[in-house]
């Protein structure tokens, strides 16, 4: 394996070498980050994430020298990169030294204070009807799951269980699995689907999907002339169903579930999400939760109106 120098191999002294390779050509750098990206695979680290993390360790290698921290750090410093990205890079970056026995001080940047981007259900229908039937289809699951692109990419047509309604969510980044309710109208865009990937619903590889969706997302787009759709990617859908699920419940632990969050502090951003996007309408409801029948005909009794039932709650609301 090819590593990074140490201060002992930059001496004048040839004895004090050992049997690691001073990198001092590209070549020798590339062949480090491949090295490393074999690592992570073996580490149980997927594909899609080891190839994300070798490709930006590329790209940063071929205006900074990788060997030498400082340098890399004043390249980051004067980077046109989100803090988010700036903070993604440096954790990659500390562990391609770390595999190859260095070190650095790295610099530290505030991740970026950014409300997620949310489109209107009208857009996204019209994404979802202007595309082609594999990525029409790919992006009403998503619109009625809210799951991650990763999650989609697992699912298999074992998943489906179309006589109760529900699909199984295979999750990813330590979320919780999920069983949620699927509508007749899925049901049916899935079962006309060619069986071409095996096992698996989709295409297992994320990039193939997402380069797909870019490339019929800026047809929409152009043809509708709404530039907002061009904002529009996977995780967009995610949000959106997270938002409008909160503000149709008022009830943040119903979401935290649907979207499989470990805990609860991601799961808040919802909170202040809707309230930024429906403070400006006239949409103010009461809602409320039935756990049984009796519960239900005493909503019904107070002028609630049933929205939808998730996991056998009944979700109700009352316009304010």
């Amino acid at each position: 394996m090819a590593g990074l120098s140490t201060p002992a191999q930059i001496s004048n002294k040839p004895a004090m070498l050992d049997t690691k390779t001073l990198l001092d050509t590209n070549t020798e750098i590339e062949q480090a980050i491949k090295d490393y990206g074999t690592q992570q695979l073996n580490d149980g680290k997927t594909t899609e994430t080891t190839v994300s993390r070798t490709r930006m360790l590329n790209q940063v290698a071929k205006v900074a020298n990788l060997n030498e921290p400082e340098q890399v750090k004043e390249w980051l410093r004067k980077a046109e990169w989100q803090n988010s990205t700036k903070i993604r890079f440096i954790d990659i970056y500390t562990g391609f030294l770390t595999f190859n026995h260095r070190t650095w001080n790295p610099p530290r940047y505030a991740p970026n204070a950014k409300l997620p981007f949310i489109l209107t259900e009208e857009e996204i229908d019209a994404l979802i009807s202007g595309s082609a039937k594999t990525i029409s289809t790919a992006l009403q699951t998503l619109k009625e799951t809210a799951m991650r692109i990763g999650e989609l990419t697992y699912l298999k047509w074992i998943d489906i269980d179309a006589p109760h309604k529900t699909i199984n969510i295979t999750p990813e980044k330590g979320s919780n699995p999920r069983k949620l309710p699927i509508s007749d109208k899925l049901i049916g865009m899935l079962n006309t689907l060619p069986r071409i990937h095996g096992d698996n619903v989709f295409n297992r590889h994320k990039q193939a999907l997402r380069e797909n969706f870019d490339d019929q997302r800026k047809r929409i787009a152009e043809r509708l002339n709404n530039p907002r759709l061009k904002q529009i990617s996977f995780h967009t859908f995610r949000h959106w169903k997270a938002t409008i699920e909160y503000h149709n419940t008022k009830d943040i632990m119903h979401v935290r579930q649907m979207l499989g969050h470990k805990g609860v502090n991601n799961t808040l951003i919802y909170i202040t999400l809707e309230s930024s996007i429906y403070l400006q309408t006239d949409e103010h409801f009461t809602c409320r939760i039935a756990y049984n029948e009796q519960e239900e005909a005493e909503l019904i009794e107070a002028g609630f109106t049933h929205i939808n039932n998730r996991d056998n709650l009944a979700f109700y609301r009352k316009r304010k």
